[in-house]
């Protein structure tokens, strides 16, 4: 098991070693406040000629939040919008100032989720370490009146209209502390500020008070797509190999296990750091079963490699009501 995967299994399991790190974690929690209210003290009065929506969340790792803006993207223009979006980036190569995503461009370049996002919507995407950049960008190159933001919370210098929270229902917030000592960017507070608190999974009656009223919404399998053939199946009419071998480079590779096994599947996992590329070895087997992996990081795949496996689509759903408050909001 990589470093990375164990310090976060320690997150969520509350491991008592943990213990020698809080003293970092008030170090940090501070300096996290003081840089948030230093940025919001010098950007927070600046305006786009188009409104901001951020999608993050305050933990590390996955949490479901690109699927869901994707899904948003789609959703706002049915209701008239022209969306375009900015992404860090993380995963990708590319430094300096903001690039465009070219939708036939390779995701060691602009990062799998940007690429992701580009194909799926077909809408602009524009990648840049400095969020404020690459919207000012995005808005001079494209006519779009509606930004949204992959990720992004903790970027107080991008200023926004909409502040959207998502939280991994099935992980919460783990042992609840901030770097290092815990999984959280900021702290559960932090929830109170912003406009909308969104959970990927039902909403529990142990879920914390913070998250009274929060919008639930779930990530719905729907097909598998074959990368050698393009056939595209119904996720209910799989006739491939009951065992499948489940390869994921994600934030929570455990969640794409669960939902295969949903499916009636049996799943053999293959866990990898989240935005890892994937070799050639990484999707190999010495048997015959098939081979199943994310959307997220189909596209990382050489359209070259020909490869024999499939991809599981999945679709955020959610409450229509939803995106009607949300526009309420802009």
């Amino acid at each position: 098991m990589s470093l990375e995967r164990s310090v976060t299994r320690a997150w969520y399991t509350s491991s008592r070693w943990l213990w020698v790190l809080r003293p970092l974690e008030f170090v940090y929690r501070g300096l996290s406040k003081l840089r948030r209210w230093f940025l919001r003290r010098r950007f927070g009065g600046r305006q786009y000629a188009a409104p901001v929506i951020v999608i993050g969340n305050i933990a590390v790792g996955g949490s479901g939040k690109t699927p869901l803006l994707m899904a948003l993207v789609m959703q706002l223009r049915l209701r008239g919008f022209k969306p375009g979006v900015v992404s860090r980036g993380y995963g990708g190569e590319h430094r300096g100032p903001p690039i465009i995503v070219d939708c036939e461009g390779a995701a060691v370049i602009y990062g799998d989720e940007p690429l992701l996002i580009a194909r799926h919507c077909a809408c602009p995407v524009v990648v840049g370490a400095n969020r404020d950049h690459a919207v000012r960008m995005l808005l001079a190159n494209f006519d779009c009146n509606l930004v949204l933001s992959d990720d992004g919370l903790q970027h107080y210098a991008m200023p926004r209209t909409v502040e959207v929270a998502v939280v991994d229902g099935s992980r919460l917030f783990g042992n609840g502390y901030c770097l290092p000592a815990g999984p959280l960017r900021e702290s559960i507070a932090r929830l109170s500020t912003v406009d909308f608190v969104a959970i990927n999974g039902p909403i529990t009656d142990s879920a914390p008070e913070i998250l009274a009223g929060a919008q639930a919404f779930c990530l719905k399998p729907v097909h598998f797509i074959n990368l050698r053939s393009g056939q595209k199946l119904p996720v209910e009419e799989w006739s491939g190999t009951s065992t499948v071998h489940a390869v994921a480079a994600i934030g929570a590779p455990e969640r794409f296990a669960a939902t295969l096994e949903s499916l009636g599947l049996d799943v053999i996992l293959h866990p990898y750091a989240d935005h890892a590329a994937l070799t050639l070895d990484a999707l190999r087997f010495q048997d015959d079963l098939d081979v199943i992996i994310t959307a997220k990081d189909a596209v990382k795949l050489s359209s070259r490699y020909h490869l024999d496996i499939w991809c599981l689509e999945v679709v955020a759903t959610f409450d229509e009501a939803f995106v009607d408050r949300l526009v309420a909001r802009l």
